[in-house]
């Protein structure tokens, strides 16, 4: 017995003491133990980097001012769909230049609001040479443009050219010529009808894009001029008025037109009558430009037969700017014959005396003066077939 108790005990001793455990050795790669100082090095480059580049901008404002490093940042975000580019309003130069394409991409709404926009300061910070827009209004071809180019021929900047024909039509000058690319998105016009006052409207926004341009004078392919630009410059240069007929008719072709409904913005008293063809100063252009008032009230009661060209422009400006008219146009026309149109010339009456009788009828009052001897800048109308005589007596007869 004892000697299973003592069995039993020294198996009872193993059971409680068992077998050590074997120990484990953990291996630890060479590139494991390089990580963390790799990561240092990394953290260390980056703050010398960061403390580099405060130092720099701490001394670059020291250097140049907070104001200029601001104003460098921002110039850069000019939107490029205001003029072409970042670049376009760099320069004050850049920002007066006239358009360098005519033919711009505007719907009549977005012209007439952009040509509205004047400035309100009066003197220019720059040096301005004021200049005249020649506004053709046409139905295509200009037919007596070489005689329109011996007139503007060395006076480049002083004149501006604004050609509105068909849409149809494609003017085909030559680079050399002043009439070349001078043509304007335009729309058909019809004489006596609202769409003509809209043709002139649209002359008259394109061309106040140009902020040099001073006085718009409207011409058509049947214009000529009858004195050299010199002369005709300094005219108009120094006039007090601008050039509109507005007259007061009371016959049937005048007040008889007057339809009731045009109240109250136009009382009958108030209704004028003038020549389609005129000249005005920068500012009465843009009346005409921006008016809103009168212009829903011609176009729906001077109809059909009211011929609103010749009542919407003398009677808005008479009821508007009354003492900034002259009270007569600057282009002649000869009415002796009768009808609806005044008389064509052709090359049978392009004489030496044609033009004498001409410059000898006439008399008018220019500023102060009661009894003035030039009175007519332009005339019209004259044929393709006066190209011919116009060109071999114009230097004789018109000076140039």
């Amino acid at each position: 017995m004892q000697s299973r108790a003592a069995v039993s005990l020294e198996e009872s001793n193993q059971d409680s003491n068992p077998p050590p455990i074997p120990s484990i050795k953990t291996t630890i790669p060479p590139q494991s133990r390089g990580l963390p100082l790799r990561l240092l090095r990394l953290f260390l480059l980056f703050l010398s980097l960061c403390l580099a580049f405060s130092f720099i901008s701490i001394y670059a404002i020291r250097r140049f001012g907070v104001q200029n490093v601001v104003t460098t940042v921002k110039s850069g975000f000019i939107p490029s769909c205001i003029g072409g580019g970042a670049d376009s309003f760099a320069t004050l130069e850049r920002f007066v230049a006239p358009p360098s394409n005519l033919l711009h991409r505007m719907s009549d709404e977005e012209l007439l609001w952009r040509a509205t926009l004047v400035p309100r300061i009066r003197k220019y910070p720059f040096r301005r040479v004021p200049k005249l827009a020649f506004m053709f209004l046409s139905k295509g071809p200009l037919p007596l443009a070489p005689l329109w180019e011996r007139f503007f021929r060395g006076h480049q900047g002083l004149y501006s050219i604004y050609l509105h024909s068909l849409p149809t039509f494609e003017a085909k000058f030559p680079p050399s010529s002043v009439f070349y690319r001078r043509q304007v998105p335009s729309k058909v016009s019809e004489w006596g009808k609202m769409s003509m006052c809209d043709a002139e409207r649209r002359l008259l926004a394109n061309a106040l894009l140009d902020i040099s341009n001073e006085w718009f004078i409207l011409l058509s392919e049947s214009c000529i001029p009858l004195y050299n630009f010199s002369i005709i410059y300094s005219y108009i240069r120094r006039s007090n008025h601008s050039f509109m007929g507005a007259f007061d008719d009371e016959g049937p072709y005048g007040r008889g037109r007057y339809n009731e409904n045009m109240a109250p913005e136009v009382n009958i008293t108030q209704w004028r009558k003038g020549s389609q063809w005129f000249e005005l100063r920068r500012h009465l252009a843009v009346s005409i430009v921006e008016d809103t008032k009168y212009y829903p009230k011609f176009k729906e009661f001077c109809r059909p037969h009211c011929y609103v060209d010749e009542h919407y422009f003398p009677t808005m400006l008479t009821i508007e700017a009354p003492n900034d008219l002259a009270n007569r146009s600057i282009t002649w026309v000869d009415w002796s014959r009768g009808g609806a149109h005044p008389a064509t010339f052709g090359r049978a009456d392009i004489t030496v005396e044609f033009f004498k009788r001409l410059y000898d009828s006439q008399k008018c009052k220019y500023n102060d003066r009661e009894e003035f001897r030039i009175c007519h800048l332009f005339a019209r109308k004259f044929s393709p077939s006066a190209l011919e005589p116009l060109l071999n007596i114009s230097q004789q007869v018109l000076g140039f």
